[in-house]
């Protein structure tokens, strides 16, 4: 079956559901709501309802259309307690979608659903906090400090992290409804189980390169300092440290090489 076959309106039954795709209407409706999936944010319930906002548009999909039963018992499924990374929960918004079309045991959607949330946060943690944002962040450092303008800058950290967290939330999207309640395979992936151990050593690198040629930058007034050469080399030097060990240290060496340099070119130049 393919996505043309079934109108956006129409009801998908179990026994069709494993070979079809959601319907293009449906889909973008899923992923414009992933932008939105915090806007009800609150303690009681996290993202629950977040959830519940996103999957609605394939639960319309249900026996008995939106306003039906199926459709009401879902939904308030959906829209109870979940606490994930806003930007992976797209992974359970997928996965969870097929199994409510699949007309799955409600027990069995719910242990599903508690069980997402640990690795859905833990992973989502360290591959965007710790990884994808710090990267992006010392990489427009990096070009202020060999000379670029503030605003190329700021244009630069805004192209990379929104296009690192949409691609991430598509994709996500796709694994989930690809592999439905067998999404934990998914989860296993190269870039989520590798990507933030990459992520931390490329980001550690760029901090010791970012950090004493932004310092250099300000003291010196102009573009590349004149000593940017022998300071981006001990920097480099400093965040390779954890490439090599996978310290955290790697970070504080980092920033020591750039202080001690800006150190030594102020009694330089006193």
């Amino acid at each position: 079956m393919t996505s043309g076959a079934v109108p956006p309106s129409a009801p998908m039954s179990a026994t069709t559901i494993s070979d079809a795709s959601l319907p293009f209407a449906t889909r973008l409706a899923i992923i414009t709501r992933l932008f939105a999936i915090q806007a009800s944010w609150n303690y009681e319930i996290m993202i629950g309802n977040g959830i519940g906002f996103c999957v609605e548009p394939a639960l319309r999909l249900l026996p008995g259309g939106k306003g039906g039963e199926a459709y009401r018992e879902a939904l308030a499924r959906q829209s109870r307690y979940f606490n994930a990374h806003p930007y992976l929960s797209s992974f359970a918004v997928g996965a969870l979608a097929r199994a409510e079309l699949e007309q799955q045991p409600p027990a069995r959607i719910d242990r599903f659903r508690t069980a997402l949330c640990p690795p859905l946060g833990s992973v989502g943690d360290q591959l965007v906090w710790v990884g994808l944002l710090p990267n992006c962040s010392f990489a427009a450092l990096f070009l202020f400090g060999i000379g670029a303008s503030p605003l190329v800058c700021v244009l630069v950290f805004l192209l990379l992290y929104n296009a690192g967290h949409v691609t991430l939330r598509l994709w996500g999207l796709q694994m989930g409804w690809e592999k439905g309640l067998a999404v934990a395979s998914a989860l296993a992936h190269p870039i989520l189980r590798e990507g933030p151990v990459w992520l931390a050593r490329s980001g550690t690198l760029l901090a010791g390169a970012a950090v004493p040629l932004t310092v250099m930058r300000l003291v010196d007034g102009g573009g590349l300092p004149r000593t940017g050469i022998t300071l981006l080399t001990a920097a480099a030097g400093a965040g390779a440290l954890v490439w090599f060990h996978g310290r955290v240290e790697g970070w504080r060496l980092a920033l020591l090489a750039g202080f001690a340099a800006l150190v030594l070119f102020l009694l330089r130049h006193a």
